[in-house]
């Protein structure tokens, strides 16, 4: 008897040590299962906005989402996708990188278009509300930073070139090239 009650403060102790060790594994796993979803999302939601189906790639969003830190909702956005694919019809996002940890994902893209219609809303940088169509194509690079909870994308904030878009459209003056010395 006495051997089995000090093992019994052994085995305790073992099972402390071991809930310690697999416990940030279990969390690590969990971490990385959320981010792989989140991946997921993103991608999808990429796919949408790339064949331009706006109303699907609105259902990625939590009802009560933000757009850089400002509450904006799902119709908020809806007016903002609308008008960018008003401005520019062949809008799109091609994700050069992918980033997800935890309940962020983070993508690097390039994205194009060609201005063919009138933007009415202060977005790119608030440039084209007003301005006729050029016919004109650019390419840029943006970083879109997608925060999510269950799976629904919260917050949304981003990174873009709006003057090199501006030049490339032919509505901002190029760079002046650097005078020899």
């Amino acid at each position: 008897m006495k051997k089995s009650r000090s093992f019994i403060p052994f085995l305790r102790h073992i099972s402390f040590f071991a809930l310690l060790v697999t416990a940030p594994l279990l969390t690590l796993a969990q971490s990385t299962e959320e981010a792989a979803k989140n991946r997921n999302v993103i991608g999808q939601h990429h796919e949408h906005l790339n064949r331009g189906d706006v109303k699907t790639a609105l259902q990625n969003y939590a009802e009560d989402t933000k757009n850089h830190g400002r509450p904006v909702g799902r119709e908020g956005l809806r007016r903002v996708l609308e008008d960018i694919y008003t401005t520019f019809p062949d809008w799109r996002m091609e994700a050069v990188e992918t980033i997800a940890v935890g309940d962020s994902v983070v993508v690097r893209c390039m994205v194009s278009g060609t201005h063919k219609g009138i933007g009415r809303l202060p977005i790119n940088g608030a440039m084209l509300i007003g301005v006729e169509p050029t016919g004109k194509r650019f390419e840029v690079l943006h970083i879109h930073w997608y925060t999510l909870k269950d799976g629904k994308i919260v917050d949304h904030r981003a990174n873009r070139d709006d003057i090199g878009m501006m030049r490339q459209l032919g509505l901002v003056p190029p760079v002046p090239a650097a005078t020899a010395r």
